[in-house]
């Protein structure tokens, strides 16, 4: 059980499945974002270019809107894609974290040329053998 874990957790933190997921997340946040545009904004105002194009006068009573046009909607829609963006960008940097690995530390150590004995990295001669290295 514990292999098939640890197979899953190198399958799903692949760098181009978090991505493909990403793309799919956004897209879904901005269709969101298009559907409202079209809903509140396009979708009114080809019904008010009709209503006067046939002599309507009377577009009913919209409640929330400013003229014609539902905002709140679309203004809802676009706080709604950004912060899925930036919940997307702190989780993406959190994996990219877990994938960064640290640099070795500098040596602190050198092995004599002569005796093979390690030494400071910072002798001028061995302790070992006391030649120069």
């Amino acid at each position: 059980m514990k292999k098939i874990f640890s197979e899953f957790k190198e399958f799903a933190m692949k760098g181009n499945m978090v991505d493909m997921a990403v793309g799919v997340v956004i897209g879904a946040a901005f269709n969101a974002v298009i559907t409202s545009i079209v809903d509140c904004i396009v979708t009114p105002l080809i019904n008010y270019i009709i209503s006067l194009a046939t002599g309507g006068s009377d577009m009913g009573e919209i409640v929330g809107t400013i003229g014609i046009f539902d905002v709140g909607t679309l203004l809802g829609a676009i706080i709604n894609f950004i912060l899925t963006a930036f919940v997307l960008f702190l989780i993406v940097k959190a994996i990219n974290n877990m994938h960064k690995k640290e640099a070795p530390a500098a040596p602190t150590t050198k092995v004599c040329p002569y005796c093979k004995s390690e030494i400071n990295i910072e002798a001028t001669k061995c302790a070992h053998c006391g030649s120069g290295v």
